[in-house]
């Protein structure tokens, strides 16, 4: 049967377009913050910026009286997409971009989209199409031609850190997908803060049984860890989950293809650094991609 309604929802592109914008420059902080003589470990990192979002989201949701106890069930879905996004896929990235330059870490992340694809396919007991396959490979082809110059270049990196970088990147795919097949009643801002509290709560645990050093941060990683709070955590990730509410998975995973074309065009207009070849190709085939993963997941909108 068909749906009346033939568009995607304009608040989900909107918290979309949030994502593409603020989480295309998470990287660089991250590596700012956690570099060498920085002054914070990455699970120190991750517990302090997670916690103190957590507690001005939930202060403000409990100011406007909205339900913050969940029930056992929206527990368990919080609980657990809450420790594989939080503290598999963002820890896993803090703690590799010790080992692993940014750029790197961001071509790394470009895979989402097509985990999401190949987990729902399992799940759901379908291949994907082929627009939805010519697409993601599109998108990711065009994430490795817009940083091949960088890669060229030469990049710090060791296979640990590359492989934790894979296993974060799929954790985080199975913690969207559960919170996407798992919806809870909880408001948004009221689910990103019980989330980012459960990760703090993991991030600490592991802090305290690898023996990390207290942080002793410098000015730059101090700048660092705030706008990765206000930017990454308090902005962009309770726009993610307002996405993933409304779009389809898939839809929202392609802003691991989009983060990188805002972190040039912004080193354009703020650093002036070049625009070359590489960017215009690389930024074409991610468009390309991009559209055709819309077109394919805005068609099957319409048709169930």
């Amino acid at each position: 049967m068909t749906r009346h309604r033939d568009h995607l929802p304009l608040a989900g592109l909107l918290n979309l377009s949030v994502i593409y914008v603020v989480w295309g420059s998470t990287y660089l902080a991250i590596r700012v913050a956690v570099r060498e003589g920085a002054g914070w470990g990455p699970f120190w990192l991750g517990a302090s910026r997670v916690f103190v979002a957590a507690a001005i989201l939930l202060l403000l949701a409990a100011a406007r009286r909205a339900r913050i106890r969940p029930s056992r069930r929206e527990l368990a879905v919080v609980a657990v997409s809450g420790l594989l996004m939080w503290v598999g896929g963002n820890g896993g990235v803090i703690w590799a971009e010790q080992r692993v330059d940014s750029g790197l870490a961001a071509l790394i992340v470009g895979a989402m989209p097509m985990w999401i694809a190949l987990m729902e396919g399992v799940l759901d007991r379908r291949a994907p199409s082929l627009l939805l396959v010519l697409s993601l490979i599109a998108g990711f082809v065009g994430l490795g031609v817009l940083t091949a110059p960088m890669l060229r270049g030469g990049v710090s990196a060791d296979l640990l850190g590359v492989a934790v970088i894979i296993f974060g990147t799929v954790c985080w795919a199975a913690g969207s997908i559960l919170l996407h097949r798992r919806p809870v009643g909880l408001e948004p801002t009221v689910l990103s803060g019980l989330q980012q509290l459960i990760g703090g709560l993991g991030f600490a645990a592991l802090g305290l049984l690898f023996r990390e050093p207290m942080p002793a941060p410098t000015t730059e990683a101090w700048i660092a860890w705030g706008y990765l709070l206000v930017f990454g955590s308090l902005l962009a990730f309770t726009a993610f989950i307002h996405a993933l509410r409304l779009l389809p998975a898939t839809i929202v995973m392609t802003y691991a293809y989009v983060n990188p074309v805002f972190a040039v065009i912004l080193g354009w207009l703020i650093l002036s650094e070049p625009i070359t070849p590489f960017t215009l190709l690389g930024t074409a085939l991610i468009m390309v991609g991009v559209y055709g993963v819309f077109s394919e997941k805005g068609k099957r909108v319409t048709q169930e």
